[in-house]
């Protein structure tokens, strides 16, 4: 709590905000009756769903299957074994005086690759239905709809290597977070596989010097091109990138590599679809949801969870866990945050006052929620990070639980790429602020970790721009070659460079680049839809122009594997502060010291400057590692590689302080190290 309250500005605060951290003890106490850990709690995906278990003595093995529907009225599995009829050996049964169903089915009925769902009768009503627990959706290529499959092939997944996760969290370390889609993986016009990721992609991930990859859209969805986000099976990996055991060898084989994998996970709101998904699931539509207009989210058209329900609790929570268990994820970005604190969302918010933060506006349950998952997560595996993607600067998002925070360990910067898009639409050149960067890519709460970023999938989505696009605009369709320099190109190529190093330097704790944007991937992201003909030619990534040397997108990339392996890759810098140095508006210069690396940019559109003095904390001197400008990364190579410069001393301010003197082309960015430090 001690964090929190040095901001005086939640000093009027103080009682509400240790209400909502007592409410979420007090709610754990009621979920689990005092009886055993809120995480071993956690744990309804092994109860219910369809389950096989081993025989013991006289009992012959079985399966068992249970589904929660309290306004069911009979039910029963339907699929392959059943020849897709009305069968009375699969009919399943209500547990006396519960709202649970159950049915054990002989283990010879039933077998791995069946196709199944649930055929669910109402007063006044009936419908088809995928188990709320189904572990493996497909979807039928003739019908087009979907159905719960039995996964249980002979042979269990064997894994051969540990996660990364628990060693990494030991000393000083930045998650270099690298945003990935499986399906747009690939460079041909399809949906790819995970073990097409896992062989193609994985290496290049490595090699570019991200440590973690984040995977979008692994729970299974009925719409593609919702990203993911509209989630229908909330425990079934997603079929139309391939098997579970095919994830799990992804996973498998990142470990292996010593990357960390974390994934979106979706509880802000679910698919709307009745016949695939939870909406109206037993004939009502508050059993997972709030009833009528509250359970509805008018501005992404699906449904809102109930987070005052313990039984919509059991099944979040055990979500949580099941992804780390089952698939060895280690950790999360929780999608929608904002949204879900929020009874309007924060739909047009500016959340300027502190007093919306306390106001009656939010949902408490929801705060309560979160802080829970957070509980549970970091029980089942203290290794594990969570990512909070919240636009509202929610005072305690990303303070530990004990500090009466929610417990996530990172924020997503959303103002950041925000920022970056303003400049490069909206600003000229020349007016640029290097106070103003400055201070934007350091702006966060005392107490909690962000992650930094220009652009994620969010800023190219169609009907929007990858950041270089918006730099270059139609020059890169023609002005990419190595030998080109075109004005535009020279200028979107430079600010490029320049924006992702500022923005990994001023990491506020972890850095992240979505799929394909380190080397400036052209257009936008588009799935597959009516309105442009059903074509994949958007929803992939051109890895061919990564790899041409003779084009400048082979550069960017190559730069931002330098910046990446070099900066991000420091433990100095993930354990220290930064520091500004300088911020000379008229130069448009900006310099500051993190660890022991020292950053120095020039913006000036034009103006370069010969032996500009640069104040810096001591040291006997300081050695170029790398800049923007070098030829390889398609800049000019104005500056000779390899220096090493020895400080000298001058007055400031009536004190001696050591200066180095530079050449600062324009619009270049230079790192220099401590000479003495390997």
């Amino acid at each position: 709590m001690a964090k929190l309250l040095e901001d005086a500005y939640l000093k009027p605060f103080e009682g509400a905000i240790r209400g909502r951290a007592e409410h979420a003890l007090s709610l754990a106490g009621q979920l689990t009756g005092g009886k055993m850990s809120l995480a071993d709690w956690a744990s309804a995906h092994e109860y219910y769903g369809l389950h096989r278990v081993k025989g013991r003595g006289r009992k012959k093995a079985h399966w068992v299957f249970r589904e929660w529907a309290p306004n069911a009225t009979s039910m029963w599995l339907v699929g392959d074994f059943s020849h897709w009829k009305i069968d009375p050996r699969f009919e399943i049964f209500r547990i006396p005086g519960t709202d649970d169903w159950e049915r054990e089915i002989p283990a010879a009925l039933i077998r791995h690759g069946d196709n199944f769902r649930l055929e669910m009768r109402w007063e006044g009503g009936h419908g088809e239905r995928i188990p709320a627990y189904a572990r493996y959706v497909r979807q039928d290529e003739e019908s087009k709809l979907f159905c719960a499959q039995v996964y249980d092939p002979p042979q269990p997944y064997v894994w051969h290597h540990a996660s990364p996760a628990s060693a990494a969290k030991k000393g000083a370390f930045t998650p270099l977070i690298y945003e990935a889609h499986v399906g747009m993986g690939s460079e041909e016009e399809k949906v790819a596989s995970y073990a097409e990721f896992r062989d193609n992609i994985l290496p290049r991930i490595k090699k570019a010097g991200y440590n973690t990859v984040q995977l979008m859209a692994i729970m299974e969805h009925p719409y593609y091109g919702s990203f993911g986000y509209h989630v229908s099976s909330f425990f079934a990996a997603s079929s139309r990138f391939g098997t579970p055991d095919e994830l799990k060898s992804l996973i498998d084989t990142a470990h292996g590599m010593g990357l960390r994998v974390i994934m979106d996970l979706v509880h802000s709101h679910a698919v709307k679809n009745e016949r695939d998904g939870l909406s109206l699931f037993d004939g009502t539509d508050y059993q997972y949801f709030h009833s009528g207009p509250k359970g509805w989210h008018s501005a992404w058209d699906s449904r809102c969870f109930d987070y005052g329900k313990h039984k919509v609790l059991h099944f979040l929570l055990s979500n949580c866990r099941f992804w780390l268990d089952e698939y060895r994820f280690d950790g999360y970005r929780f999608d929608g945050v904002t949204s879900m604190l929020f009874w309007n969302h924060g739909l047009g918010d500016a959340f300027t006052d502190y007093a919306m933060y306390f106001n009656g506006s939010m949902d408490d349950d929801a705060w309560a929620y979160l802080n829970l998952a957070n509980r549970v997560i970091h029980a089942v595996n203290p290794g594990a990070i969570t990512i909070a993607e919240d636009v509202s600067g929610m005072p305690g998002c990303a303070a530990p639980a004990e500090d009466c925070g929610i417990g996530f360990d990172y924020r997503m910067a959303m103002g950041e790429p925000d920022y970056w898009f303003r400049l490069a639409e909206k600003v000229r050149d020349d007016d640029w602020s290097m106070g103003g960067l400055f201070y934007e890519l350091t702006n966060k709460r005392a107490e909690e970790k962000v992650v930094s970023y220009v652009e994620s999938h969010d800023q190219a989505l169609v009907g929007g721009k990858t950041f270089f696009f918006q730099l270059a605009d139609a020059a890169i369709y023609f002005g990419m070659g190595k030998d080109q320099h075109g004005l535009e190109v020279d200028r979107a190529v430079a600010l490029h460079k320049m924006a992702r190093l500022a923005t990994l330097a001023l990491n506020g704790g972890a850095y992240l680049n979505f799929m394909g944007n380190e080397f400036g991937h052209p257009e936008w992201i588009d799935f597959p839809r009516q309105d442009n003909g059903w074509s994949y030619a958007h929803a992939r990534r051109q890895w061919s122009l990564r790899d041409d040397p003779n084009l400048r997108f082979k550069a960017l990339g190559d730069f931002d594997e330098t910046m990446v392996n070099t900066v991000g890759a420091s433990r100095r810098v993930a354990g220290s502060r930064p520091r500004q140095l300088v911020a000379n508006e008229p130069d448009k210069v900006l310099a500051f010291v993190r660890g022991d690396l020292l950053f120095v940019f020039n913006f000036h559109p034009s103006q370069s400057y010969t032996d500009y003095g640069v104040l810096v904390p001591p040291a006997t001197a300081w050695r170029h590692l790398f800049d923007s400008d070098e030829v390889r990364f398609g800049g000019q190579g104005r500056v000779a590689a390899g220096q090493t410069f020895t400080p000298t001393l001058v007055p400031d301010r009536g004190e001696l302080v050591q200066q180095i003197r530079l050449y600062l082309p324009a619009r270049t960015a230079l790192v220099l190290k401590i000479a003495n430090r390997s």
